[in-house]
């Protein structure tokens, strides 16, 4: 699902560019929320990372066209709201502001733009788990609605960038397209491929090996992938842990240049693992990727005390997902038994709330 090179949109309706017109109307965009299971940090650098989405953390945003006042300047106000009804609050971010500039622009929108906006998110900030992006994404889509704009995947991810790289500093765009994907992505460059999740039955392209080197064909084949994320109840900075390496690695290439190495490792290795079925060595891959994470300065205590008690209950592999300096850990638990006793662990040590994401065979088991 990489963007492409072009990018597409038009009219689907006669009033589209004239927004004084078809006042009232309603236009709604929705994503979602989103988990880094190897390569954060590493992917600004040029490194590829994996993700999933998190479809249990949603996001739409209601836009509503007003008439404008006689003043001849846009009017777009933004409000957000959350779980069991909270009440809205004005949201005021100099990066959704620059998304309404480049929308208009890259629309060809005539006149005044005079919209509320009503975001309705249920993502935790500051946990990680793409609220930024998911909320850009959210309102492009609302915008394109409203205004009658058909936009393609390459329009959508700018847009989402435009507003990223203002909230933090330096965005790879692995958030920007995670929150719309509908599977785990491996992301490069500015580009991400889908990653299907091998089922039982599935065969594998190359057979899982034994430790004596020949074929494991005795074993089903297929993705053990129940992974739970907790929120260590600190809410990280992903500028601020940019901007840490950002300076570290300024003054020494040499480390920039080895961290980046040893992630694409794990991470080409852990796509591998995933397309053969073979979970454990995948959570090993997580837990190497804390590791670096941790050396290189942006783990916690409180993290890496969610890493050893999803370890202590059996979990196959667990990491910071994010920027880190805070917000939440991910860890692969593999089957639902094994997800209820790292999720009792995970409370036991500290954190705050808890989410199960299922992919392949467990789908029915989200909570």
């Amino acid at each position: 699902m990489p963007p492409t090179n072009s990018r597409t949109f038009a009219d689907r309706g006669t009033s589209a560019g004239d927004p004084d017109a078809e006042r009232d109307r309603l236009g709604v965009g929705r994503a979602h929320g989103k988990a880094i299971l190897l390569g954060e940090h590493a992917v600004v650098y040029g490194a590829p990372a994996l993700a999933i989405p998190v479809p249990q953390l949603t996001v739409t945003a209601n836009a509503t066209r007003f008439l404008c006042p006689g003043d001849g300047a846009d009017k777009v106000s933004f409000a957000m709201t959350g779980p069991a009804s909270a009440p809205a609050t004005p949201l005021a971010t100099d990066g959704l502001r620059r998304l309404v500039a480049e929308f208009k622009e890259m629309t060809g929108v005539a006149g005044r733009m005079c919209v509320d906006v009503l975001i309705d998110c249920t993502i935790p900030q500051g946990c990680g788990l793409g609220s930024s992006a998911a909320c850009a994404r959210a309102v492009v889509l609302a915008f394109a609605d409203l205004f009658a704009r058909r936009l393609d995947a390459r329009a959508v991810f700018d847009l989402v960038q435009t507003s990223e790289k203002v909230a933090h500093g330096r965005a790879s765009g692995i958030d920007a397209l995670a929150t719309g994907s509908t599977s785990p992505i491996l992301f490069r460059s500015g580009t991400a491929r889908e990653l299907p999740i091998p089922m039982p039955g599935d065969g594998p392209p190359h057979p899982p090996e034994r430790t004596d080197g020949r074929a494991d064909v005795s074993r089903p084949f297929g993705f053990d992938g129940l992974f739970v994320i907790a929120d260590s109840g600190v809410a990280g900075s992903t500028k601020d842990a940019v901007e840490l390496l950002r300076r570290k690695f300024e003054r020494n290439a040499e480390t920039q240049a080895e961290f980046v190495r040893r992630v694409s490792s794990l991470t080409h290795a852990a796509a591998r693992d995933l397309a053969r079925g073979q979970s454990s060595d995948f959570g090993a891959r997580m837990t190497d990727n804390h590791k670096l994470l941790r050396e290189i300065g942006l783990s916690t205590d409180r993290i890496d005390a969610l890493v050893d008690a999803t370890l202590a209950a059996g979990g196959l592999g667990a990491k910071i997902s994010g920027g880190g300096l805070g917000g939440c850990m991910i860890a692969l638990a593999g089957e639902p038994g094994r997800a209820q006793a790292v999720v009792r662990r995970l409370h036991e040590a500290g954190a705050v709330r808890t989410w199960v994401v299922p992919v392949g065979r467990f789908a029915s088991h989200a909570n």
